[in-house]
C-alpha cells in the first residue's frame, strides 16, 4: 500500500506540475507580462513545483530529513542520471559550443553558499531569507544579460506552455488541477515514502536522497532524453544547471521559512560533498566542450548506483 502511495504520489506530481505550468504561463501572458519574465520566473518556480510541495509538506508532517535529502538528492540525480541516461540512447554533442559558463558559476556559487549555511548545523527562516535574496539577485542578473542579447528575446509561442488560443475556462482548468493535485500528490508521497522508511528500517533522510530524489527528477529525465534526440545539447545542459540552482535557493530558501530544517553530521560528512563533486563532474562538458558520449553515460549511471547503495546501506 505505501508503495502506491508513493507511485500515485508521483504520477500526480508529473501531471499536476504540468498542468500548472501551463495554467500559470497563460495566465500571466493574458495579463500582459513579458514573456521573458514569464520564462525566467513562472516557469522555473512551475517546473520545480513537485520538489517545493514535497519539501514544505515534509517540513510539516515533521520529516525535515526528507526535505534536505529531496534537493540534495536530486542535485546528484540530475547531473549523474539525468545526464547519464541520455547518454546512453545518443551522445550529447556538447562540443558545439553551449554558452552554459555563467549559468555553471552561478550553479557553483548556489552550491558553495548552501554548504556554506548547511555548516551552521540548521536551516532557519534567516537562511531561507538569504538563499531566496540569492536567487532574486540571479534572476534580475539573467534577465538584464538577455535584454543585451538578441537571443535572450523570448516571444510567447517559444515559452514552455505557451498556447495563444487557449480560452479563459481552459486556463482555469490547468490552475485548478494543478493546485488541487499538487499538494495532494506531495502529501501521498511523503506519507509513503515515510512509512517505507520505517518498515524497512533506514532512515527519512535515506529515503529523500534516494526514492523521493529520484521521483521529483523524473520530469527532468524526461525534458533531458527528448532533448538529446533532438541533438540540443544547449537545453539538456542548461536543464541541469538550472534546476540545481533553483532546487539550492528556491525551494530550500522557502522550506527553511516555513520550519527549521537540522542538517545531520552524514549530510556535512558526506551527502553535501558528493553533490558538490557532481556538480564539478560538468567542468570537462561546459568548459572543454568535451561530448557527453556513452562512456561517460554508463560511469555517471554507475557512480549514481553506488552512491545510492552506499546511502541505502
Amino acid at each position: 500500500m505505501d508503495w502506491l502511495m508513493v507511485a500515485a504520489g508521483l504520477v500526480l506530481l508529473v501531471f499536476a506540475g504540468d498542468a500548472l505550468v501551463k495554467g500559470a504561463v497563460n495566465l500571466a501572458l493574458r495579463l500582459g507580462i513579458p514573456a521573458l519574465i514569464v520564462s525566467l520566473t513562472v516557469v522555473a518556480f512551475g517546473t520545480s513545483a513537485p520538489e517545493l510541495l514535497v519539501s514544505v509538506d515534509a517540513i510539516l508532517d515533521g520529516a525535515p530529513g526528507i526535505a534536505l535529502g529531496n534537493v540534495v538528492g536530486s542535485n546528484v540525480a540530475n547531473v549523474l542520471l539525468v545526464l547519464g541516461i541520455p547518454a546512453l540512447i545518443t551522445t550529447l554533442h556538447a562540443s558545439g559550443g553551449s554558452d552554459t559558463r555563467s549559468s555553471f558559476l552561478q550553479m557553483m556559487g548556489a552550491t558553495v553558499l548552501f554548504m556554506a549555511l548547511a555548516f551552521t548545523g540548521v536551516l532557519g527562516w534567516g537562511s531561507g531569507l538569504v538563499l531566496l535574496s540569492a536567487l532574486a539577485a540571479m534572476l534580475i542578473y539573467a534577465a538584464r544579460a538577455a535584454r543585451k542579447h538578441r537571443r535572450g528575446t523570448i516571444d510567447e509561442e517559444e515559452v514552455e506552455g505557451a498556447d495563444p488560443k487557449m480560452r479563459g475556462w481552459k486556463i482555469a482548468v490547468y490552475l485548478l488541477a494543478g493546485l488541487i493535485g499538487l499538494p495532494v500528490g506531495a502529501d501521498l508521497l511523503v506519507t509513503g515514502a515515510v512509512s517505507i522508511a520505517e518498515a524497512m528500517g533506514i532512515s527519512q533522510t535515506a529515503i529523500g536522497l534516494t526514492l523521493v530524489a529520484i521521483g521529483t527528477s523524473l520530469p527532468e529525465l524526461a525534458t533531458t532524453v527528448m532533448a538529446a534526440i533532438r541533438r540540443q545539447a544547449d537545453v539538456a545542459m542548461g536543464n541541469v544547471i538550472g534546476s540545481n540552482m533553483f532546487n539550492l535557493l528556491g525551494i530550500l530558501g522557502v522550506a527553511s521559512l516555513v520550519g527549521p530544517i537540522p542538517v545531520g553530521a552524514d549530510f556535512l560528512g558526506f551527502d553535501l560533498w558528493v553533490m558538490l563533486a557532481a556538480s564539478l563532474l560538468l567542468v570537462p562538458f561546459v568548459y572543454w566542450g568535451r561530448d557527453v558520449t556513452r562512456g561517460w553515460g554508463v560511469a555517471l549511471t554507475a557512480l549514481y548506483v553506488a552512491y545510492g547503495v552506499s546511502v541505502l546501506a
